[in-house]
């Protein structure tokens, strides 16, 4: 029998999981990448260390039109056997906190590694610096145009080439004219994972301070969502893993034209009466001490003179023992709740992935086949789904590729 030929475009980690579905099957597959090599943001992700799944997966995890798109994809390849397929590939894991899955040797270039190396041995055609400009289905198969001029064909088509965030690390958003002259709606793509900009006049006198702490996103003066964890005061703004989670609330907000605060507790675990009464007692025993100098030891000393100031108070050359009740809850009420307007987000080099895509109205969630155009499918980030921080959208790209590129082999 005549070998199906798969064309997948884009060599990112959906991609490559699509291309080794599909030639385990019997496909005869080719991997068309626009840069010089496959896998480039794959190395970048977990600084480095390649946080590739996640134990605690589950559908809540996923953001969307509509979020539960990604569940049949999600059972049918699910993160225990995204462990077993790369253990079988030769990649030990180790399980860190929050259900974070590494690679046990630390590097995110094993993982690459043994995906190249699978690749090579069920001879997936790999062609780099083959940028596709197009595609027309015809009568039974799929015509490609390349940049550099030349045509290709293919019986079916996986679309893996990502979305708009990270662009240094080859993301571009070239999928989407490529879906939508195929008549796939685009959702409006935009940032997430990424870190945020405040307006604040004294962030250069605090940025590089990190505690673990609780960040609350206001719309219009109201609570929306929460997250805790490590918070880090950047040179712009504010970054960490619950500010990257909810930066995607955050900014939809913002371009809905709500008004968006981001909150922070410096001292999540106390209670507020708690939290006054131990500043009271601390400022008493300092005595005549300065009263900045009686918070060293509590909180990180750069935050301190920013800290009184953000909460009117004069401290130089006042006595601990000298600041009263009001000024003390002044401060307590801020150190639980520090209020800065966003202004905006560091940038797409900053963003880690893309919210929307193409729109998972016109998709098959169970093979993830277009409804519109019979033997194209959709993988990993160009498709409207994105997951929140800690592997749930590498675990989004394994599983969306395997299930496309086992059933565009069929």
């Amino acid at each position: 029998m005549k070998k199906i030929r798969i064309a997948v475009i884009g060599g990112g980690a959906s991609g490559m999981m699509a291309a080794i579905a599909a030639a385990r099957l019997g496909a005869e597959v080719t991997i068309w990448e626009k840069n010089a090599r496959v896998g480039k943001k794959l190395l970048a992700t977990g600084n480095g260390r390649c946080n590739f799944t996640n134990i605690r997966t589950e559908i809540s995890r996923y953001h969307g039109e509509d979020p539960s798109f990604a569940a049949p994809a999600l059972e049918q390849f699910t993160a225990d056997q995204t462990l077993q397929f790369f253990g079988s590939l030769g990649i030990a894991h180790r399980v860190e906190e929050n259900g974070k899955v590494f690679p046990r040797s630390g590097q995110a270039s094993s993982v690459l590694d043994v995906l190249r190396h699978e690749m090579a041995e069920l001879n997936v055609e790999v062609e780099c610096d083959s940028e596709v400009g197009a595609v027309e289905r015809t009568a039974g198969y799929f015509r490609l145009a390349l940049s550099s001029g030349s045509r290709c064909e293919a019986d079916r088509v996986i679309v893996a080439s990502g979305g708009k965030a990270s662009p240094n690390l080859s993301s571009a958003g070239l999928g989407y004219p490529i879906a939508s002259r195929l008549g796939h709606r685009i959702v409006m793509p935009g940032p997430a994972l990424v870190p945020l900009k405040l307006e604040f006049a004294f962030l250069r006198q605090i940025r590089g301070i990190k505690w673990d702490g609780n960040a609350s996103i206001l719309a219009d003066r109201k609570p929306v969502e929460s997250a805790e964890g490590e918070i880090l005061f950047t040179e712009y703004g504010i970054s960490g893993p619950p500010v990257l989670d909810l930066s995607r609330t955050a900014l939809e907000r913002q371009r809905k034209g709500e008004h968006v605060e981001l909150s922070v507790s410096l001292v999540p675990e106390m209670t507020s009466r708690e939290l006054r009464e131990s500043l009271m007692a601390r400022f008493s025993a300092a005595g005549g001490k300065n009263l900045d100098f009686a918070l060293v030891g509590f909180i990180n000393k750069q935050l301190i003179p920013v800290l009184l100031r953000s909460a009117g108070i004069e401290a130089a050359g006042r006595r601990a023992d000298g600041i009263n009740r009001k000024e003390t809850d002044r401060l307590a009420g801020l150190m639980q709740d520090w209020r800065f307007p966003v202004t905006g987000f560091a940038g797409w080099m900053h963003a880690q992935v893309t919210t929307g895509g193409v729109s998972t109205k016109d998709i098959d969630p169970a093979t993830l086949q277009s409804r519109l155009v019979p033997g194209l499918y959709f993988t990993g980030e160009i498709v409207d789904i994105d997951g929140d921080c800690g592997g749930f959208n590498l675990q989004w790209a394994w599983s969306s590729g395997h299930v496309a590129g086992s059933h565009a082999s069929g």
